[in-house]
């Protein structure tokens, strides 16, 4: 393999329904990042069919150029089709960096894409960056520069792995929703548009898509929340998130939860925040009868402001909060939503 041969930082800009996914944008904004110091432009590939109009999207939120694969054969997500496409545009393009998101789609696209074109991949990385490989020197080990550094929990997010792919290209990996940010659109900004089609043959690796029934949820998707209410198994019981309720709804946010809330069948996993949750980052955090374990910490850390409530002193989420509040729960919620209710009437 000719390392020298592989250029440029490329995104999977995941769509559904022809609506172009959050991670998408993300993905860029943070591929735009890494072609900065790699002196390289972000390419976005958008697989579909119909998907075209998409492109200027993709642009004004910092691609430099798309590459459109058009089928009818893609019209679904369906696992052959889609990691044909996108292995054929590797093999064309030949990128240094491909970025994937970590959705269903992206787990279950970016492994068998990697092993197509024989390189590695890194999955779930929290942050990513350009440096040397090794790290540090090792004495009689090359030294190689302008690598692709992934990094992701490990061992249940006890640990941080760094993880480079040195000897192969593309370097992959997957971003987990939330993670990065997008940058601000523009919506005067123009990409090189080119389509490519490798051709598709069904096969007896197509599947066959019978029926399609959407899920219909009037759950909040916390992801998008400026301000997130969150609880933990502190909070006592399914009850008890009452006093949550009355605190998000006077000041305009979200209810959330950790995992052991979830586990104990209090709350549905679509609110749960955290390393087997997702990732937010809200203007405003509360953290409410949460510890603060690492898993949970994954998920949240990057919130603007954190504000702790927590009967525990020690409680880890002290450590990372803007503001704690040691006491009851049950006494500081009441009190601090008719203080909120009576600012917001105020100052109306």
């Amino acid at each position: 393999m000719n390392l020298e041969e592989y250029k440029g930082v490329f995104v999977f800009a995941q769509q559904v329904d022809n609506k172009v996914s959050g991670i998408a944008l993300e993905l860029i904004g943070e591929g735009k990042r890494l072609a900065e110091k790699l002196e390289t432009e972000v390419t976005a590939i958008l697989v579909g069919s119909g998907v075209k109009g998409l492109a200027d999207e993709l642009a004004a939120y910092g691609a430099d150029k798309v590459i459109v694969v058009d089928d009818p054969e893609l019209k679904e997500y369906r696992t052959e089709p889609y990691a044909h496409a996108l292995a054929s545009v590797i093999e064309k393009y030949k990128p240094e960096i491909l970025l994937v998101g970590a959705t269903a789609i992206g787990r279950d696209l970016g492994p068998r894409v990697s092993a197509r074109v024989h390189t590695g991949l890194t999955a779930d990385c929290t942050s990513l960056e350009i440096g040397d490989f090794p790290i540090n020197p090792i004495p009689g080990k090359e030294q190689k520069h302008n690598q692709l550094l992934m990094t992701r929990p490990a061992f249940g997010g006890n640990t941080i792995a760094t993880i480079a792919c040195p000897d192969f290209r593309p370097q992959m990996a997957t971003v987990r929703p939330g993670v990065m940010q997008k940058l601000p659109k523009n919506d005067s900004a123009k990409a090189v548009i080119e389509e490519f089609n490798p051709g598709f043959t069904p096969d007896n690796k197509y599947v066959e898509i019978v029926d399609i029934v959407k899920n219909v949820s009037d759950i909040v998707d916390i992801m998008d929340a400026k301000i997130l209410v969150s609880g933990g198994r502190g909070v006592g019981s399914a009850e008890n998130f009452k006093l949550l309720d009355d605190l998000a709804e006077a000041i305009g946010g979200t209810v959330s939860c950790s995992r052991a809330v979830v586990d104990a069948g209090w709350k549905v996993k679509d609110l749960q925040v955290g390393q087997t949750g997702k990732t937010v980052r809200p203007n405003v955090y509360f953290a409410i009868g949460i510890s603060g374990a690492i898993q949970h910490l994954a998920g949240m850390e990057e919130s603007d402001l954190i504000i702790a409530i927590n009967k525990d002193e020690t409680a880890p989420i002290f450590d990372v909060a803007d503001y704690g509040i040691v006491g009851d729960l049950n006494k500081i919620l009441p009190m601090l939503t008719e203080q909120i209710k009576a600012a917001m009437a105020a100052k109306n």
